[in-house]
C-alpha cells in the first residue's frame, strides 16, 4: 500500500467530525494493507510508530528536505527506514540518524512528510483514538466488535489486534486472553474535583485509596520468573531489582499485580515525582541472566504450597467486611504507605500494590473489586499494599483524602467495591482526586503548530514574574487544554504581540495572562528558575489581569515546597 494513502487518509479523518465516516474512512485504508503491511499501517493509522523508541527529537525535524514532487514511499518501505532509523547507535550515530532521515524525507512528499512529523514528534491529532480503531478493525475484518474490543483490552497492542484480527478473523482474536508475563492495558481513573463529586459517582460505601506520588507499574510473576511493565507497557523489569525481590518473596506462584513504585525518605514520606522518575529510568540492576523477564531463583517457601486455584474469597457485600479486608491488609489506619518499612535500605524503589488480576491460575478481572482486595490482603503484606479505608460517608472519605495529603501523598482514588477490573478503560468506578493547582502566568514565546495544528500559534512559553527584576522567568511549556477556539484567537493575539519570528519559535511581548492548572511542581535545570510545572494544561486567558499582576517565581518554589501562600485570584 503506498505511504501516500495513509497520508489522505489520515488527513480526511481529521477533516472529518462524524463517528461512522471516521471509522468509514480507517476500514478501508485497513482493508488495503498487505498482510505484512498491517503492523504498521495500523500504528500509522493510530498515530504512532511501530517502533517505540527512535532517537529523532524535534530538532531533527525542523530542517527538513525539499518534499518529493511524486509519491513513491510504501508502507513497508517507510516502515523499514524507520526500523533502521530506530537501531542506530555508536560512535558516528547523529550523523547516520541524520542521513536516514533526510532521505527518508527527501522520498516523501509534502502531504507524507507532515504525517510523518506528526508520528515522530507523537503528536498528530486526527481523531483516531483506540475505540474508533478498533471499530474500524472489527469493519474491516467483518467480525463482532465486542471481540475486537476485548482481544485489545487483555493485549494493550493495537497492532497485534490489527493483525490477528484481519488474517485470523474472530477465531484467531479469542485466543487472545490473559497471560501472565503479556502486559495488559490498565484500569484509568476519572477525575471529579472533591470526594463528594467522587462518591457521587461511585456510590457508597466506596473505598478510598491513596493516590500514591509514584510510577504505574504492572507485576507480573510466573514461578522465579517476574517482568514489570509500565503504564505504557514498557518492560522495566531490569530497573527496578527491588521491586522484583519483593515480588519473588511473596507467598504465589503466579500472580499480576497493578500498583505503583516511589522513592522514600529516610523517615518513610515520598520523595518528589521526579526523582521516582528519573531512579525508574536510569536504574541498572544487577546482572541477573540478561533476560527482559528478570530471572531470580526464589526458595520454594516462598512457593504457594498448595497449588490451589480457587483459593479467590468469595464476594461479600457488607461494609464491615470491606472493613475486614482494608484492615487485613494493614491499611485502614496508615494512609502514608511505607511508613513500617526501613524505606532507607538501599534506597531503591518501593512497590505498594492496590490490585491483584490473576491469582495462581484465576483469573480475577471479572470479579468485583471486593473479591480481588481480598485476595490481595492474603497474597501480599500489609508494607507492600496502599493505604485503603471503607468510607461509607463523604466526612469520611474526605479525613482520608487529608490524611493522603499531609502524608505527602497526590490525593486519593475512590473506587466502588462492586466493579470489575475494567481493563484499558477511564469510567465511573474508579474516580481519582486531587487538590488542583493554578497559577496565572505569563506568556513568553509560542510554537508554531504542526500536524492537524498546521498554520496555528500552538505551544505555549509560560513565565513567572520575578518580583525582584520585574521580567519573567520562564517554567516550561504546554499545548494541553487549547480547543480549536483558543488556538484561532490565540494565534492572532500573538501575531499581534511578536517581536521576533526564527520560523519555529514566535517571541512575543510579555504582556498575555493565561491561567495555568498543574499537578505539581517539580526541579528542572531546563529552566533558569531550577523549577518546571508538571502536567501544564490552559485554563482560559486572563484578560482582566496584567503582566504586572501575574503569580510570582517564589510562589511557584513556594507552591513546590508544599507551603503555597497564594491570595484569592
Amino acid at each position: 500500500m503506498r505511504f501516500i494513502d495513509i497520508a489522505a487518509t489520515s488527513a480526511a479523518v481529521a477533516a472529518t467530525s462524524g463517528r461512522k465516516a471516521k471509522i468509514g474512512l480507517l476500514a478501508e485504508a485497513l482493508r488495503r494493507l498487505d498482510p505484512d503491511e498491517i503492523v504498521a499501517g495500523a500504528a500509522y493509522l493510530a498515530g504512532e510508530l511501530r517502533q517505540r523508541q527512535t532517537g529523532v527529537g524535534y530538532a531533527s525535524l525542523r530542517d527538513r528536505p525539499e518534499p518529493a514532487a511524486e509519491a513513491s514511499l510504501t508502507v513497508a518501505a517507510v516502515d523499514a527506514a524507520i526500523a533502521e532509523i530506530s537501531v542506530v547507535a555508536g560512535a558516528g550515530s547523529q550523523a547516520r540518524r541524520k542521513q536516514l532521515l533526510g532521505a527518508l524525507f527527501s522520498a516523501a512528499t509534502i502531504d507524507e512528510q507532515q504525517l510523518l512529523v506528526g508520528l515522530f514528534s507523537g503528536e498528530l491529532r486526527q481523531g483516531a483514538q483506540a475505540g474508533l480503531l478498533a471499530e474500524a478493525i472489527a469493519s474491516a475484518a467483518e467480525i463482532p466488535t465486542a471481540g475486537v474490543r476485548r482481544a485489545l483490552l487483555l493485549s494493550g497492542d493495537l497492532k497485534l489486534v490489527a493483525a490477528t484480527a484481519l488474517t485470523g478473523g474472530a477465531a484467531a482474536l479469542a485466543e487472545i486472553h490473559l497471560r501472565v508475563g503479556t502486559p495488559l492495558s490498565p484500569m484509568l481513573a476519572g477525575s471529579a474535583p472533591d470526594v463528594a463529586a467522587a462518591m457521587l459517582a461511585t456510590g457508597t460505601p466506596a473505598v478510598v485509596d491513596a493516590k500514591l506520588d509514584g510510577i504505574r507499574i504492572q507485576v507480573h510473576r510466573s514461578g522465579n520468573d517476574v517482568a514489570i511493565y509500565t503504564r505504557s507497557l514498557d518492560d522495566i523489569t531490569a530497573r527496578l531489582p527491588e521491586v522484583v525481590a519483593e515480588v519473588l518473596a511473596l507467598p504465589v506462584r503466579e500472580a499480576i499485580l497493578d500498583g505503583e513504585a516511589m522513592l522514600l525518605d529516610e523517615s518513610g514520606r515520598p520523595r518528589p515525582f521526579q526523582e521516582t522518575s528519573s531512579r525508574a529510568a536510569t536504574r541498572v540492576a544487577a546482572a541477573r541472566g540478561g533476560s527482559s523477564a528478570t530471572r531470580s531463583r526464589a526458595g520454594s517457601s516462598t512457593d504457594r504450597s498448595s497449588g490451589d486455584s480457587s483459593a479467590a474469597p468469595s464476594p461479600d457485600a457488607s461494609p464491615a467486611a470491606l472493613s475486614r479486608d482494608a484492615s487485613a491488609a494493614g491499611l485502614s489506619g496508615a494512609p502514608a504507605a511505607g511508613h513500617s518499612r526501613d524505606a532507607s535500605a538501599a534506597g531503591g524503589l518501593r512497590p505498594y500494590f492496590f490490585d491483584l488480576l490473576h491469582l495462581d491460575g484465576t483469573d480475577l478481572l471479572d470479579e468485583p473489586g471486593r473479591t480481588r482486595w481480598a485476595a490481595l490482603a492474603d497474597a501480599v503484606p500489609p508494607a507492600s499494599t496502599v493505604s485503603r479505608v471503607v468510607a461509607e460517608t463523604e466526612e469520611q472519605a474526605a479525613d482520608a483524602f487529608a490524611a493522603a495529603l499531609a502524608a505527602g501523598q497526590e490525593g486519593v482514588v475512590i473506587k466502588s467495591p462492586d466493579a470489575p477490573y475494567d481493563v484499558g478503560r477511564r469510567g465511573s468506578a474508579w474516580v481519582k482526586v486531587k487538590p488542583r493547582h493554578t497559577l496565572d502566568l505569563v506568556v513568553l514565546a509560542v510554537e508554531r503548530g504542526h500536524g492537524r495544528r498546521q498554520g496555528w500559534l500552538s505551544n505555549l512559553h509560560l513565565g513567572a514574574r520575578d518580583p525582584r527584576t520585574g521580567g519573567f522567568i520562564m517554567l516550561g511549556k504546554t499545548f494541553k487544554g487549547l480547543t480549536d477556539e483558543l488556538l484561532r484567537w490565540q494565534t492572532e493575539r500573538f501575531r499581534e504581540l511578536a517581536v521576533a519570528d526564527d520560523g519555529w519559535v514566535v517571541t512575543v511581548r510579555p504582556e498575555q495572562v493565561v491561567e495555568i492548572a498543574f499537578d505539581g511542581v517539580q526541579t528542572s535545570p531546563r529552566y533558569p528558575g531550577g523549577v518546571a510545572l508538571r502536567f501544564a494544561r490552559v485554563l482560559r486567558y486572563r484578560d482582566d489581569k496584567r503582566a504586572s499582576e501575574a503569580d510570582t517565581i517564589d510562589m511557584v518554589k513556594e507552591i513546590g515546597a508544599g507551603h503555597p501562600t497564594r491570595p484569592d485570584a
